[in-house]
């Protein structure tokens, strides 16, 4: 926040020493039109910021420009811009040492503009790749699961230093690209022949329950790298609901199988709802967490029962009547006289008093893929009946026993890389028989705010900490047919 904050503040100052009116500079992307603009750039280099993984050093190289305006030219002071924006660019903005100088006092400057140019890109893609790795990082909502908390093509700030950043565990691979090479579908950007083994640099803090974090989805690692598969329709669950187990049958049918380290599977943002030593339940659709009922965001989303009356008789009907703004749901309503709404707390309330008639919790039985741990004849959970299910902590031993190794098998041979053998009820570990095992990692429980539409923990289990990025902390773009001007800026809770 005080980067963000920083940042604007400085730019501020610095438009209205240029001769700019100092509100241009808040206003995301016109900023930097108007940076274009005064330094006397092609205007092509402002369209080049919308081309992935290109932008995004761009974007910052025009920044550097900007600087170089202001007579700052040095290593030592691009650094500045780039590294500690939130105090140097203040301070161009408004020490009076400092002083807008155009183009004059580029071309007085010794290296050529060209030169300086290229020195100047080549220190964007370096700085660039160092801010995407362990500062922040922007990222885009893909899908509807964190509704209405979060918005399809909202453009979020994920903040590394919360919780530390992470060592890049696979450090080869093509700059800035996450884990799939621009323009393509199935080409890896990434090479396997180094890996590291996990570490973290210290954070600001622990992750917090609810707090909204981004997280290499732990069952991305295999994938069918074929489009509309990937993290889309996962490889374990078509293996499981569409192949049951047969390997070789779906190896047939789809051969092109790609095996990303942890830290290159897709990333997905959930809210924490449970962290290491917690124990989770959800009861007829109601989150609990240590027994207790869970924190309601107040733009979460849930499935709802409304009763019909002679007031409406369809979605669009109630939302013209009572004034709301809510969807339908994605299955036909098991009680006679409901439809299934989909729609937040606050827009229940107003549900419920408009038809004059109280709205239940809407819960499945059945579901289309199997949730977590997959073994129902034992458990027979769902989505909306779940667990309860113990979160492991790092330095705790569990003992293992037929009715729970299903829940910690992955946990202890994909994420703390050990062997797993099981024979009549018996376990042997790394080669050694037990009945024990004492974890290595911290575990957390991620689920979507938009409870009933969200493919999370329920459905393939804990995250490990080896998988955690960062924490989403601002929305800094919203756009929907145009821009969402009331989410510019907005914390995220």
């Amino acid at each position: 926040m005080l980067y963000i904050i920083g940042w604007a503040v400085g730019m501020y100052g610095m438009f209205k020493k240029a001769g700019l009116e100092g509100w241009k500079a808040l206003i995301p992307f016109y900023n930097t039109w108007c940076i274009v603009e005064i330094c006397g750039l092609r205007r092509l280099w402002f369209w080049l910021q919308f081309i992935p993984v290109v932008g995004q050093f761009v974007t910052i190289w025009l920044l550097i420009i900007f600087s170089m305006h202001f007579g700052k030219f040095s290593f030592l002071q691009h650094f500045a811009v780039v590294f500690l924006p939130f105090i140097y660019l203040p301070y161009l903005g408004f020490s009076g040492k400092v002083h807008w100088g155009g183009y004059l006092i580029v071309n007085e400057y010794k290296k050529s503009a060209v030169r300086e140019w290229v020195d100047a890109g080549i220190f964007a893609i370096v700085a660039a790749t160092i801010i995407r790795t362990f500062i922040f990082e922007a990222y885009t909502i893909p899908s509807e699961s964190m509704e209405k908390t979060l918005l399809v093509n909202d453009f979020l700030f994920v903040n590394k230093m919360s919780y530390g950043p992470r060592i890049p565990i696979t450090p080869l691979g093509f700059p800035l690209v996450h884990n799939i090479m621009p323009f393509t579908e199935t080409v890896p950007s990434y090479l396997k022949w180094v890996q590291l083994p996990y570490k973290r640099f210290p954070g600001f803090g622990q992750i917090k329950r609810n707090d909204v974090v981004v997280f290499n989805v732990p069952a991305g690692d295999t994938i069918i790298n074929e489009p509309k598969y990937g993290s889309q329709e996962l490889y374990y669950d078509v293996l499981r609901e569409v192949y049951n187990g047969n390997r070789t049958a779906l190896l047939a049918d789809h051969p092109r199988i790609l095996v990303h380290p942890l830290d290159k599977t897709d990333n997905y943002i959930k809210r924490c709802t449970g962290i290491p030593g917690d124990e989770i339940q959800v009861i007829q659709g109601r989150l609990f967490v240590n027994g207790q009922a869970a924190y309601v965001a107040p733009q979460s989303q849930m499935e709802y029962n409304v009763p019909v009356n002679d007031k409406f008789s369809s979605v669009d009907e109630l939302n013209f009547k009572a004034g709301v703004n809510v969807s339908d749901g994605s299955e036909i309503s098991p009680q006679q006289g409901c439809i299934i709404v989909n729609m937040t707390p606050g827009e229940k309330d107003i549900v419920e008093r408009f038809a004059g008639s109280r709205c239940t919790i809407a819960t499945y039985q059945r579901e289309q893929t199997g949730v977590f741990p997959y073994n129902d004849e034992s458990t027979n959970w769902t989505r909306d009946n779940y667990g309860p299910v113990h979160i492991p902590k790092k330095g705790e031993t569990i003992t293992l026993t037929p009715g729970n190794i299903a829940l910690y098998n992955r946990l202890i041979t994909t994420y703390e890389g050990n062997t797993l053998a099981e024979e009549n009820g018996s376990y042997t570990i790394n080669g050694k028989q037990t009945n024990t095992y004492t974890v290595k990692y911290n575990y957390y429980w991620m689920m979507g705010d938009n409870r009933h539409r969200s493919q999370d923990s329920r459905f393939w289990g804990f995250v490990p900490e080896t998988c955690i990025v960062g924490k989403a902390s601002l929305i800094w773009f919203s756009w929907n047919k145009g821009p969402r001007w009331s989410r510019l800026f907005k914390i995220i809770k």
